[in-house]
């Protein structure tokens, strides 16, 4: 059995005096994929976020291998190899795409951004581009490349379909296939398009009001339409 890379244990936490995450256990083997789901406003990106260390923690621990990141910043976090892609797309709107890549190279040598031109060629093409001029899914590609330059041992990923068109949704997903497929990276994955993240996934949870209220495989969900009507609120998978 792979070792757990990422475990969250009783978990609750918020903002200020509001509790959203109530008793949240899960865990992620290396080199795996989780799908993190649920309807709007049942705490998944308040997950993500508390893993990553910007919300209040009430209780619970969270460990990523031998590194407990329960009491740590997350500048510390993000040394210990954990990467977090948030919901909102956040590049230096002033900076081109190169020096936005550049800043997340932390100790690697400038040659290395030629690993993120190779995932997302657009960027390549855009390299002298500012920020402020990409498109919704360019500045999708550019937070997730800088990223990933980094070389996080988990990818924390919150929405990073939201608002794209077909075509780059596609390129995004097979991108982020082509970094767990290697095995050196452990994905966990918001998304409301339900049936890419399952696409994607080994395992998912599903999250109901701040608590796990399944888990299992997509195959496990998909043979469950009464659970997805419940708790997805959607008819059925493919």
């Amino acid at each position: 059995m792979p070792a757990q890379l990422l475990e969250v244990t009783d978990l609750s936490a918020g903002y200020g005096p509001t509790r959203v995450l109530e008793g949240v256990s899960f865990s992620v083997p290396a080199g795996s994929r989780l799908a993190v789901l649920g309807r709007n406003g049942m705490g998944k990106t308040t997950l993500l976020a508390t893993i990553a260390g910007q919300t209040k923690r009430y209780g619970g621990a969270i460990r990523m291998g031998d590194t407990e990141l329960t009491n740590l910043e997350s500048s510390s976090r993000a040394r210990s190899g954990l990467g977090y892609v948030p919901q909102a797309r956040c590049v230096f709107p002033s900076l081109t795409v190169e020096e936005n890549l550049f800043v997340g190279l932390k100790d690697r040598d400038r040659s290395a951004i030629s690993e993120a031109y190779e995932m997302f060629p657009r960027l390549a093409e855009r390299r002298k581009n500012l920020g402020s001029q990409l498109s919704g899914g360019e500045q999708q590609m550019l937070t997730t490349a800088r990223s990933i330059l980094g070389k996080p041992t988990v990818l924390l990923l919150d929405e990073p379909l939201e608002g794209l068109a077909p075509v780059i949704c596609e390129e995004l997903m097979a991108a982020f296939s082509k970094l767990a497929s290697g095995g050196e990276m452990t994905v966990v994955l918001v998304e409301q398009r339900i049936q890419s993240a399952l696409d994607f996934a080994d395992r998912a949870i599903i999250l109901e009001r701040g608590r796990v209220a399944w888990s299992g495989t997509p195959a496990e969900l998909a043979a469950q339409p009464e659970v997805v009507e419940r708790l997805l609120g959607i008819g059925g998978l493919h």
